[in-house]
């Protein structure tokens, strides 16, 4: 099944619906090669599809970090459970298992319920984060100006 996103699937932090709007694009194509039965390609796009997510995965982290998001090693315990877990798939995959199916149902039921569950716990903090980081340069590029004015 094709994951459809929806507006509840939106955390309201741009650049990571961006991310997982690709992840879930992944998880899509993956679906469609599946039904093609291209070993392939369903291959490079199993690998395209978990360095993309560990790439995502290290940004959130990051954000969370720079936020002091109290959860963050609950969260990051989340990601590499699910990383180990995506691991064990793939390593059958490339043994010649057709695990792809149940890969795409993994991966389509576990990004829906992170988002909508464990994301959604963080969204407040880095948002909060986010805007402080902006008042203050906006705050520093007025006050550069003001000192400047008055020289």
């Amino acid at each position: 099944m094709t994951i459809r996103w929806t507006e509840d699937l939106n955390t309201g932090i741009e650049v990571i619906d961006r991310q997982h709007m690709r992840i879930a694009d992944y998880i899509n194509e993956l679906e469609h090669i599946h039904q093609k039965n291209d070993r392939v390609v369903t291959g490079r796009v199993l690998d395209e599809l978990m360095d993309y997510t560990l790439s995502h995965f290290a940004f959130e982290e990051s954000l969370q970090e720079e936020a002091g998001y109290e959860y963050l090693r609950p969260h990051q315990k989340v990601h590499e459970l699910f990383t180990r877990r995506i691991n064990q798939y793939l390593n059958r995959y490339r043994l010649g298992d057709d695990v792809a199916g149940e890969i795409h149902g993994l991966l389509r039921t576990w990004l829906v319920s992170h988002i909508k569950h464990d994301d959604a716990d963080y969204v407040a903090a880095v948002r909060d984060n986010m805007l402080a980081i902006l008042a203050e340069k906006q705050r520093s590029k007025h006050e550069g100006w003001l000192s400047r004015f008055f020289r």
